[in-house]
């Protein structure tokens, strides 16, 4: 257990393209999503260097819905590092409408060097930026 995460909230827009032929939300764009939003809390909280130095690979996402998202609709993802293994990185994202949780995702992926883009663990000292430090 590497502590509590920093939570990280990603609002979405929800456009025209999102819909489809039922009139909510295609599944297809929570995947979008989630992959927009863990890239950005990565370069929102990440130091500089660290940013610079890596890029991540999705190696698996598994999306339960709860509840469908229309047009306009105002969706905030908020993502939490659940914890870093090796070179692999797990995180949970909640999609809501306001209290309403419209889907949950597990998702995991893998921390690559920015320039052989094969798999690289990341310092410790990153890590331990995403999470909460005792006593705060």
């Amino acid at each position: 257990m590497q502590g509590s995460a920093h939570p990280y909230e990603f609002p979405i827009d929800v456009v025209h393209e999102d819909i489809d032929f039922m009139g909510h939300v295609n599944n297809a764009s929570y995947l979008k999503w989630v992959q927009e939003a863990v890239i950005s809390h990565w370069r929102g909280l990440a130091p500089p260097d660290a940013v610079a130095q890596h890029l991540w690979v999705a190696l698996k996402h598994e999306i339960t819905y709860r509840r469908p998202a229309f047009l306009d609709d105002d969706v905030v993802a908020t993502v939490l590092l659940e914890k870093v293994h090796g070179a692999r990185a797990f995180y949970e994202t909640v999609i809501k409408r306001g209290s309403e949780v419209l889907a949950e995702v597990k998702s995991s992926w893998c921390c690559v060097d920015a320039e052989t883009l094969r798999p690289a663990r990341l310092a410790q000292s990153v890590i331990d930026t995403f999470f909460v430090k005792t006593g705060e």
